[in-house]
């Protein structure tokens, strides 16, 4: 399994880091968790055909994870005639498709029927390569980290949290019974839980955690990244960066 980071930064794009867009590879297909950039220009960049992309799965509806969501929609029902992805989106999702069909329409396009899922508490989607598991978190009304499990492995990606000011629990927004389970790679963001004493808690002591990667972060936030990769000398943590590619 291979995980691309198409764009890894925070509410707002920053200089060589666009917003929260991430790229799964397993079983010959490919699948998104959120669409914050153009991802669309980053598949044809990279050579990438949109009709290998399987599946989309959206944490939550705010535009640094959904902006790139309309553009691709657009060129696949369009241009990208013999792509079929499938989208999975949280909180009002009719509302939502509707908001995207009329949009496309103001410029003279039609949205082909596409396959719309709706995403809550649990499972969400399978095939042959991927299962994906959806938990909420209070960040919104309607957001969620999800897992993902393929090809034996297990990767956790956090979404965006709520700052654990806010929480009766510190780590009320995390399924810490997954994290007990064991992962080979915890996706975890740093916009919204400045907090490495928290992640501490939950990380420390836990050898079935392969790895960490720090994402959705910025400039500021970059300290406490790096108290906790001090804390945890013993855990491989590491930042994401756009570009990057992980072999899981």
């Amino acid at each position: 399994m291979k995980i691309v980071f198409f764009g890894t930064s925070h509410g707002v794009p920053e200089p060589n880091r666009r917003c929260s867009s991430t790229m799964i590879e397993t079983g010959g297909a490919r699948y998104f968790i959120d669409m914050g950039t153009q991802s669309i220009e980053q598949l044809i960049t990279r050579g990438i055909r949109p009709e290998t992309i399987k599946a989309c799965f959206i944490t939550h509806m705010h535009g640094d994870h959904t902006n790139g969501l309309i553009s691709f929609i657009d060129l696949c029902s369009w241009y990208f005639k013999d792509a079929d992805p499938e989208f999975y989106l949280p909180g009002n999702t009719d509302k939502s498709v509707e908001a995207i069909r009329n949009w496309i329409s103001c410029v003279g396009q039609e949205m082909r029927a596409f396959k719309f899922g709706h995403v809550d508490d649990g499972f969400v989607y399978e095939d042959e390569s991927i299962r994906l598991t959806a938990f909420r978190t209070k960040h919104t009304d309607a957001s969620f980290s999800y897992l993902l499990e393929a090809e034996g492995k297990r990767v956790y990606f956090s979404g965006d949290l709520r700052s654990p000011l806010y929480l009766d629990s510190p780590l009320a927004d995390i399924p810490v019974q997954e994290f007990d389970k064991g992962l080979d790679l915890a996706i975890l963001e740093l916009a919204h839980f400045d907090a490495p004493d928290k992640y501490y808690s939950l990380l420390k002591d836990k050898a079935n955690i392969k790895a960490v990667c720090i994402n959705h972060y910025s400039n500021i936030h970059l300290q406490s990244a790096f108290e906790l990769i001090k804390k945890l000398p013993e855990q491989k943590i590491f930042l994401a960066t756009d570009g990057l590619e992980l072999e899981i």
